[in-house]
């Protein structure tokens, strides 16, 4: 497995992020450990988690699949071949998103225990309170970076101007400055990153990790109808995508799975993972066999006629 350096980090990740938003809320814990062993031997290495997975679930507070990870480790003995990504600020009981120095220095270490490690890979802001100042937060991440809490920083869902302004605050103030920059990107859902955080991302050298990389699972090309909805858990997000373009992208999927003999999932992710600006793509899987479109998808080079197609089909 060919490995690429994330960003300005020392971080070396397979081309694909395992998502960990599906532990304890569509697959338990046993499950958890067989998917995580499965996608270790494919020859993936970086997990991304976050405090607040999964605290929408029944029953669930928020840290389960941090538990998960932390415990699968430990089981494992393998936490020094693995990447560790995981974010704070969401709301996680307190009403509201607070990145502020205060909240940020308590929940890392709540993180820590739950993942049963003493430093972070990859800590991310995962939402913006639209509040705190800039400087603020990322004061708060150099102290848990002197303390050896974290290794390096990035964000997710910062708009262009919270971002810029983070990275000149870091040039500016000499504070550890984001390194890796998590959007929504896929297919379908092209216009929000390339109008916006893209161009911050590449002039700064940002890693670029892509979460809903699959558009919540429609890019498998499973949901052909409202009466397909039923077939996940996740299945209310997807009524969105069912639109002539949408169609139109599972078309062009179909076309360049068959000419590589390849599912579609393997394209859609192999289309990210052939774009400039993105390092990796993160994924989810629920069965191990869902895996195989991340190895598809690893070991898959496209031709200029294979890209003009999904290019011209996922126009916005």
């Amino acid at each position: 497995m060919n490995l690429k350096k994330l960003g300005k980090t020392d971080i070396q990740t397979a081309p694909i992020v395992f998502g960990g938003n599906v532990f304890d809320w569509t697959i338990d814990e046993e499950q958890s450990f067989k998917i995580l062993d499965a996608f270790v031997e494919a020859g993936f290495n970086t997990i991304d988690t976050a405090d607040v997975y999964s605290r929408w679930a029944d029953g669930n507070e928020g840290g389960e699949s941090e538990i998960i990870i932390g415990k699968w480790m430990k089981a494992r003995g393998n936490r020094n071949q693995i990447n560790i990504i995981t974010k704070v600020g969401s709301d996680m009981g307190q009403g509201q998103i607070d990145i502020s120095e205060n909240y940020i220095l308590s929940a890392v270490d709540k993180s820590l225990k739950r993942l049963q490690v003493e430093q972070i890979d990859l800590y991310l802001t995962h939402w913006d309170d639209d509040k705190t100042p800039v400087e603020e937060t990322l004061g708060a991440y150099q102290k848990l970076i002197e303390a050896g809490k974290v290794r390096n920083i990035g964000a997710s869902n910062l708009s262009p101007d919270r971002l810029q302004a983070s990275l000149d605050a870091s040039k500016n103030h000499g504070l550890p400055e984001y390194a890796v920059f998590q959007p929504e990107y896929n297919l379908f859902d092209r216009e929000g990153y390339e109008k916006g955080v893209s161009d911050i991302c590449v002039n700064n050298g940002l890693g670029v990790i892509t979460y809903f990389s699959l558009a919540s699972g429609f890019l498998t090309g499973k949901y052909l109808s409202e009466a397909d909805l039923s077939k996940s858990q996740r299945g209310g997000g997807i009524k969105k995508y069912l639109t002539d373009r949408g169609f139109n992208i599972l078309k062009a999927l179909d076309t360049v799975a068959n000419k590589h003999g390849i599912s579609q999932a393997g394209v859609a992710l192999a289309w990210l993972i052939a774009q400039d600006n993105v390092t990796a793509p993160i994924a989810s899987a629920t069965k191990a066999v869902h895996l195989q479109a991340f190895t598809e998808a690893a070991n898959t080079n496209f031709d200029v006629e294979d890209l003009t197609l999904l290019n011209e089909t996922s126009a916005y």
